[in-house]
């Protein structure tokens, strides 16, 4: 009880009060130190009379949020503070500052199950930002640089879930049998979220045996249409041509038998005559 009072009184005395406006705080070193990052630039800025100031240059990082993993290094009562529209900048600054794995699986957790129907838009610009090998995944240098760390791919991973399973069995597509209304509706949500989806995850969801709405011949049409949205949004002015293709006898081993393809549109030639 002694002990929490203590940490009651740091966070509120020393972090709360620290604010001075903006992007300042006044805070106490010691404390900093539990951050490899602040303890660092703490230990090679230059200290000008009883003040030592530090900067952490963020105009680079445009996800990260300051204030509640600043108030986690005083106090673990910052962990009540994320909420699912403040999770992904949590995390990037927990990733980014060090030390806070408790709060980064906090935030982790948050984004996760903050990703539903009526955010996935946010979320496909997110993945869309993250650079990504040509299978899809991040090699290990981007995961380096990447401020969210190897959350990345797990962020990625869980929206491709979604997409492939989640998304599908949410909206009731196989359910169009015994219910056809209700199928046409979620296949019409389905078709718009796909048509926004980055070109490698659509292509990789939609050849997953993952991907269940029907047969190969339904997810050929479904992918179809889908590219014929896409050729007035996502996929317009891109110099790519999207097409889907239904293999016959079946499919690799693993996939189905649809398989998306894009090619770049080759430039018309202009023939001058001298």
């Amino acid at each position: 009880m002694h002990n929490e009072e203590i940490v009651h009184h740091l966070y509120h005395a020393g972090f709360q009060t620290g604010h001075v406006h903006q992007n300042t705080y006044r805070l106490h070193a010691i404390v900093l130190s539990r951050s490899p990052l602040l303890a660092h630039l703490m230990s090679t800025s230059p200290q000008s009379g009883a003040q030592r100031v530090i900067y952490v240059q963020l105009e680079h990082e445009p996800e990260v949020t300051q204030e509640v993993p600043l108030g986690y290094l005083y106090s673990s009562i910052s962990l009540s503070l994320i909420r699912p529209d403040n999770a992904r900048g949590v995390l990037a600054a927990g990733c980014l500052l060090g030390g806070m794995d408790e709060l980064c699986g906090y935030a982790y957790d948050a984004c996760r199950q903050s990703i539903n129907v009526e955010t996935i838009n946010e979320w496909l610009e997110f993945i869309d930002t993250i650079p990504s090998s040509p299978d899809g995944s991040l090699s290990p240098e981007l995961s380096l640089t990447s401020v969210f760390g190897h959350f990345a791919q797990r962020l990625r991973d869980d929206v491709f879930h979604f997409l492939v399973v989640t998304l599908p069995n949410a909206l009731e597509i196989n359910s169009s049998e015994s219910d056809p209304s209700q199928g046409h509706i979620g296949r019409d949500t389905l078709l718009r979220v796909f048509s926004l989806v980055p070109f490698d995850m659509f292509k990789s969801a939609v050849e997953s045996r993952a991907f269940e709405i029907g047969s190969d011949q339904t997810r050929f049409k479904f992918a179809k249409d889908v590219i014929e949205v896409r050729k007035r949004g996502i996929a317009r002015g891109h110099g790519a041509e999207e097409t889907v293709v239904l293999a016959f006898g079946g499919g690799h081993p693993g996939g189905s038998a649809v398989h998306v393809t894009r090619k770049i549109r080759k430039r018309p030639l202009w023939k001058v005559n001298s």
